[in-house]
This record gives structure tokens, C-alpha cells and sequence, in this order.
């Protein structure tokens, strides 16, 4: 980090009690580390990879942040453990699962560039919004990336702005995801639950049903379709995947099509007992998909990833390129030669309401978020100035 934005960073610190500040942390699990935050949130960020690593209520005693944080995990099982930026929530671009092997010769990893890469850093304070840029190269791909991520006073949502510039002279598809990631202990057995604004849904098609290294075993059908969220199982039993399962060893994959009919699309994890609501909502022409990742070994370590992307499944590109479209909606997004494309979306953390279960719809409307529970007849409203 520069002295010069040691120096803006530190600047954030004089701000009057509530107003939303931009402040250096030392390090978060051995990595460097920044906190946007305010009097209602506190949001760190990775300085590598930009990734969101930790997401805490100011006014929650316990401090428990809804993200996956795997060098935690590795630490309480006793395993070695390295510092990452593979955590909590973190991007996917321009690639997003495996690669082919000449892209591998060629220096590109699984899930892409960015999420490994160091970001430059500027941050500045304009009225009531704390505004933290972040900005890196993709050197494999020949793409400039740029994340801005936006917190206003007095309020708990985060806004995210990211602009992909391609160097190169030709149009190219590209793969997108927001690899958002929950896990133990807010993704509770018997008790988490997650919600997305879709239906047509299908398992992801596989080979292996257990997995060895992990003791994992698949439960769902593969590549078979169906209506979110009651996938078909192994045992011709329908499993509800909203749910987080009971006697957990278990692998689940599964991808839905948000609501075409939508112009925003969402997707919340809920742990009703804690009463903590984690929530994400986004443009759906720029991310029409979500992949449903369940990691539930038998150490109680678990993982969830509610991934809203450019495609169905993490695949290398040239799988996507192959199947062309799903459920007639395109597997990969243009970006033109010598051009730029944007994505926007924010997320949510907040307490809900006693008996608050579910979540049926989350919209935008007049500068809040609402999220109702309608069984419950019950909802949760959030100022949300920084809109889509």
C-alpha cells in the first residue's frame, strides 16, 4: 500500500461517530487488509483479489460474519494453513471453473486472474459515501479490471460498480461470476436457509458420486432439470435445496435461471435462529444464472456458494462456447474489442424479525431494499440511497 493512500485511508479516521470511513487493517488471516465501515456495518477487504473476507453488524456481540473462510476452518481442524484470497466472496473473471490445458501452459488458472491479483487502491469520502477503487491488470487475458465498492452513513448496504476493458482488438466472450460464499457456523445444519428469485433449475451433470478426498457424496440426480428448490435425489426422493442438511457428508450442484421476467434479480442466505439475513441483488441481463455449490463434509466445516454469473456451472470456456445456450439463455457474455463492460450489484446484511423464515421477494423501491416473508406476513426494510 502507498504512503499516499496510507495517508487518505488514515484521513477517514477524524470522520464524526456513524459516518461510513475507509480504514487499514493490519491484516486479515496473514492477508492485507482494508474496512469500509460505519456505525451499522463493517465490511473487510481484501487488498489481493479485492475480495469481501469478513462482513460484520456493528451491533451483533458475537461479530459473526455470514462469509466462508476456509484458512479458519483449516485452523480449527488443525490443518496447515496459507493465507488466500479464495474466500468469503470473491470474483471470478475473466474465467470462471477450470481451464483447458494450453490456457494452463499459457499461465491461466482455474476461476481466472483476478481473484489472485494485487489491486491498486484510492479511496475518497464525497458527502455521505465512503468510496474505496481498486484497480489491477489481467495480464493472461489482456483485460483491465476495476472494482469500486460504495458504503453510504447509516446505512448496511454496499454497492459494488466493476468495469472488464478489453486490450485486445477483437470481441471475445467472457465468463463472469460473483463467487459469494457463506459458511459454518452462520451456514447452521437443519437450520440455514437460502432463497433465489428462479425456478427452472437443473443438477450439474457428473461422473463421480463420491469424492474420496473428501468423503463426500453426491445426492442429487446428475443433469437432470427441475423446479427450484425441490431437486431430485439419488433415492427418488425430492430434496429441498433451500435447506442446509441434517447428518451432513454430502456434495450438492445445481444451477437456476433467474426470472426472465425480472429486472433484478436476488438471492439471500437466512439463519432464522440468529436472526441474520444475508442478501445480494443484481442487474439479471448481467448475471442470469446462479450456481448452487453445497460443500457439507462430516467435520461441520460447510460451504455454501450462491454464485450469480455469466453461466450455469463453473466449466473452462470452450465447454460453455460448446453448449452455447440453456434453458435459451446464452452461457457467456460479449465483451467487444477495444471496449469496456460494466456489471452493478449490492448486498445486505441485517436482523430480521422474530418468526422471519423465508424470503419470498426482495425488491427495490424508492431507495430501500424490501424483504418479505409472506407466510410470515413479516418484512425487513433498508435505506439503500446507492441504488442499481
Amino acid at each position: 500500500m502507498s504512503r499516499t493512500t496510507r495517508r487518505q485511508l488514515l484521513k477517514g479516521a477524524a470522520l464524526s461517530a456513524g459516518a461510513a470511513a475507509l480504514l487499514p487493517a493490519e491484516n486479515w488471516e496473514g492477508s492485507p487488509a482494508l474496512t469500509l465501515s460505519n456505525d451499522r456495518l463493517k465490511v473487510t477487504i481484501l487488498q489481493r483479489g479485492a475480495s469481501v473476507a469478513d462482513l460484520v453488524l456493528a451491533g451483533d456481540p458475537e461479530k459473526l460474519s455470514p462469509l466462508w473462510n476456509p484458512v479458519r476452518m483449516n485452523r480449527e481442524l488443525g490443518r496447515d494453513t496459507q493465507p488466500s484470497s479464495s474466500v468469503g466472496h470473491f470474483v471470478c473473471v475473466d474465467g470462471f471453473g477450470g481451464v483447458s490445458p494450453e490456457e494452463r501452459a499459457a499461465g491461466l488458472t482455474n476461476h481466472g486472474e483476478a481473484h489472485l491479483r494485487e489491486f491498486q487502491v484510492q479511496s475518497r469520502k464525497q458527502g455521505a459515501v465512503a468510496e474505496l477503487t481498486m484497480t489491477t491488470i489481467l495480464p493472461v487475458v489482456q483485460e483491465n479490471f476495476q472494482r469500486i465498492f460504495r458504503l453510504v452513513d447509516g446505512e448496511q448496504v454496499v454497492t459494488v460498480e466493476s468495469t472488464l476493458e478489453n486490450l485486445l482488438g477483437f470481441d471475445r466472450p467472457v465468463q463472469w461470476a460473483e463467487h459469494a460464499t457463506v459458511g459454518s457456523p452462520f451456514l447452521e445444519s437443519g437450520v440455514t436457509v437460502c432463497d433465489v428469485s428462479g425456478s427452472r433449475s437443473q443438477t450439474r451433470p457428473y461422473q463421480q458420486v463420491t469424492n474420496p478426498a473428501t468423503g463426500t457424496t453426491r445426492r442429487l440426480i446428475s443433469g437432470r432439470d427441475f423446479q427450484w428448490p425441490m431437486a431430485p435425489g439419488l433415492d427418488g426422493k425430492p430434496i429441498n435445496l433451500r435447506a442446509t442438511p441434517d447428518a451432513p457428508h454430502y456434495l450438492d450442484h445445481a444451477a437456476t435461471l433467474i426470472d426472465p421476467a425480472l429486472e433484478f434479480g436476488w438471492t439471500t442466505a437466512l439463519n432464522p435462529r440468529r436472526r441474520l439475513l444475508l442478501g445480494y441483488v443484481f442487474r439479471r441481463a448481467e448475471y442470469p444464472w446462479l450456481q448452487t455449490w453445497g460443500n457439507y463434509p462430516s467435520t461441520g466445516k460447510f460451504a455454501r456458494g450462491m454464485e450469480f454469473s455469466t453461466q450455469p456451472y463453473d466449466l473452462p470456456r470452450r465447454d460453455t462456447a460448446a453448449m452455447g445456450t440453456l434453458f435459451d439463455t446464452p452461457l457467456f457474455r460479449w465483451l467487444p474489442a477495444k471496449s469496456k463492460i460494466q456489471t452493478r450489484f449490492l448486498f445486505f446484511y441485517t436482523m430480521v424479525p422474530a418468526g422471519f423464515t423465508k424470503v419470498d421477494s426482495v425488491r427495490l423501491e424508492n431507495g430501500r431494499i424490501v424483504a418479505e416473508d409472506r407466510s410470515a406476513r413479516l418484512r425487513v426494510v433498508l435505506p439503500a440511497s446507492q441504488t442499481l
